[in-house]
């Protein structure tokens, strides 16, 4: 029987639409009544994170790339506005879904236990004189209040800010109406802490400033209020190949970010019409692209609940990772490495021992030079503290890419930081993103030898997001493996390219093709009879050629599980295409982050982990 053809777009899943398939698996860990209360509620809020960030640089570059007038459909066929209209639905229905959790099952079981969030009607005595102090002392000061009219436009919203709108009509003219806007000041907390005995009390800061609009707006009866946010597209527009320098080129477009094109609105379900089309039409978006919602529209937010609250019976019992202990034989860790390697895993085993090795290399008179990538890092980092204070002392070198999302403007702190103590600083290639996680040092051993020793980490130099972030770091001493970091290094900062890695595969030079070559080796096992077998760890799954490469395998009888937390565009069970391929997602306490992959290779097996997916960043290299 001839083969099925693996390019039918039936056989591949719109990647935003596996996305939001992901994102709903989040939600569901807040529905299930399984977890901690106060887990749920953390869960409810990490998948309104997620969606904002969707909104802000997928959803976002979608509605750019039609404005712009492209019309190339994906591996799954869809034309964009196709994509859009169905990313519409699919995005209405969730987000009913996030208020249905919290209405109906998250607010009033917190209320059970004592967890309140209350609406002004609910105050008691002392709670409602609270308010009133906290006004006066703390939000009054902060409000400015804007009638918009021919003098007075309307404000700048800046991206995700929580707004009040207004519609008002002046006393002395009251056929005119009038739109009011208040920005919620960013510096109080969207959730107010009340006084109470017995419960843990809320108020959220939104219904504050409506409550004090009458204070604001003298002269001016007050028809109906809102609150509202904007969701503006945060993708950074680099003409890096046109820029004299990347710093600052990310800076300016930081600064833009705050002002991008509008792409969502949020707004309180009973908003009165006029207001909801006044702001739609002063943001210049389509009905679509407004959402309003039944409850805060800052669901985000909530994390402040779990934060604030002391209840230890309703999160997730602490865990406490395992620490690294040395063979009684060595006197310390760079003399354990010249004995074997040192494979972790996070959060299991605790990061400690990659900052330790780190600040040991910083303090060691021996160490002659220190060599670092920085993707995202802790706001407190060891790490670039110790390589401030190495810096003093030896050869000090920092891969520090700019471009990370969300972190931009604290990479270029750090950059700044690491140059003004002496440290070399690179910002990465042009064109290309640094996402490799590697540390090299090099030291002059008692034995009077100088040696490698390296870092390489499946996740980020980040001890706060190590403990939450389950990954892998190898410690290594290895001749091979640290020449060939080596020889990374030099790619990184020189652009300085070798006709092999290995055994290192590194993208954009030799990784996807390495990739392929891996997938075909399994091909033919299969069809020689040896056994040939694919398990895949990672958090996405994008690549058409990587998909049709596995769906070949699958038909030529490979068998293959894939362990993908986020985007998958792979169909898996199609009789004659992927009917040997089986796909999971793990969603649960810890995020899963770490890239491993196996291959059979006819009973030879073979094991990689990687700082990369088959989607292609940046490194892989083989450890069996």
């Amino acid at each position: 029987m001839a083969r099925a053809s693996v390019d039918n777009p039936d056989y591949y899943i719109n990647r935003e639409i596996s996305w939001l398939q992901f994102n709903r698996r989040v939600l569901e860990e807040a529905q299930d009544e399984n977890n901690p209360l106060l887990e749920r509620l953390k869960f409810l809020s990490i998948s309104a994170n997620n969606l904002d960030e969707f909104f802000e640089v997928r959803l976002a570059g979608l509605v750019q790339q039609i404005e712009d007038g492209y019309t190339e459909a994906g591996p799954d066929g869809l034309t964009l506005t196709e994509e859009r209209d169905l990313i519409s639905e699919e995005v209405h229905k969730f987000i009913a879904e996030q208020y249905q959790c919290w209405n109906e099952q998250l607010r009033p079981q917190l209320s059970e236990k004592g967890i309140r969030v209350l609406g002004l009607n609910e105050l008691d005595e002392n709670a409602r004189a609270f308010v009133e102090d906290y006004c006066d002392r703390e939000l009054d000061l902060l409000l400015t209040p804007v009638t918009v009219d021919p003098a007075h436009p309307f404000p700048r919203v800046i991206n995700k800010a929580l707004c009040v709108a207004f519609l008002l009509r002046r006393r002395r003219r009251s056929s005119l109406t009038y739109t009011g806007v208040v920005t919620v000041p960013r510096a109080l907390p969207r959730l107010v802490r009340l006084p109470s005995e017995g419960t843990v009390d809320f108020i959220f800061l939104a219904d504050l400033v409506s409550f004090h609009a009458a204070r604001m707006y003298n002269g001016y009866d007050i028809i109906s209020s809102a609150a509202f946010r904007v969701t503006r597209n945060s993708n950074l527009y680099l003409e890096e190949e046109e820029s004299r320098n990347v710093l600052d080129s990310v800076r300016t477009e930081l600064h833009n970010r705050r002002k991008g094109d509008a792409v969502r609105l949020e707004i309180d379900a009973d908003t009165d019409p006029e207001i909801s089309e006044r702001l739609r039409t002063n943001f210049g978006l389509e009905p679509w692209q407004v959402f309003r919602v039944d409850g805060p529209v800052n669901l985000p937010r909530l994390f402040n609940i779990y934060e604030q609250t002391d209840r230890p019976d309703l999160k997730y019992k602490p865990y406490v990772p395992r620490e690294l202990r040395l063979t009684a034989k060595s006197q310390d860790l760079f003399e354990e490495l010249r004995r074997h390697d040192i494979l972790l895993h996070h959060p299991f085993d605790s990061f400690d021992a990659v900052v330790s090795f780190i600040e040991a290399a910083a303090e060691d008179a021996n160490v002659l030079s220190i060599k670092q990538t920085l993707y995202r890092t802790s706001e407190n980092s060891m790490i670039v503290k110790a390589l401030i204070a190495a810096a003093a002392k030896k050869e000090v070198t920092a891969v520090v890419e700019l471009k990370a999302r969300f972190d931009e403007a604290s990479n270029i702190r750090w950059a700044r930081d690491l140059e003004d103590a002496g440290v070399q600083v690179f910002h990465g290639l042009v064109g290309l993103k640094t996402h490799c996680k590697l540390a090299l040092l090099v030291r002059r051993d008692p034995d009077g030898v100088s040696r490698r020793y390296a870092h390489l980490g499946t996740g980020n130099y980040n001890s706060t997001t190590a403990r939450i972030y389950t990954d892998l770091s190898l410690l290594t001493a290895d001749p091979e493996m640290t020449g060939a970091v080596h020889d990374v290094f030099a790619f990184l900062t020189a652009y300085s390219e070798h006709s092999s890695y290995a055994p290192l595969t590194v993208s954009p030079i030799n990784l996807a093709e390495n990739c392929l070559d891996l997938i075909a080796r399994e091909t033919e096992h299969a069809q020689s009879g040896r056994p040939a077998r694919i398990i895949a760890k990672m958090n996405a799954l994008l690549d058409k050629n990587i998909i049709a490469a596995l769906y070949r395998a699958s038909q030529a009888g490979v068998q293959i599980d894939l362990i993908i937390r986020g985007m998958c565009a792979l169909r898996p069970g199609v009789r004659g295409v992927s009917n040997n391929i089986r796909v999971r997602s793990i969603v649960g306490r810890f995020l899963e982050h770490s890239r491993i992959f196996y291959f059979a290779n006819g009973g030879e097996d073979s094991i990689y982990i990687s700082s990369a997916g088959m989607k292609f960043s940046m490194l892989i290299w083989r450890i069996r």
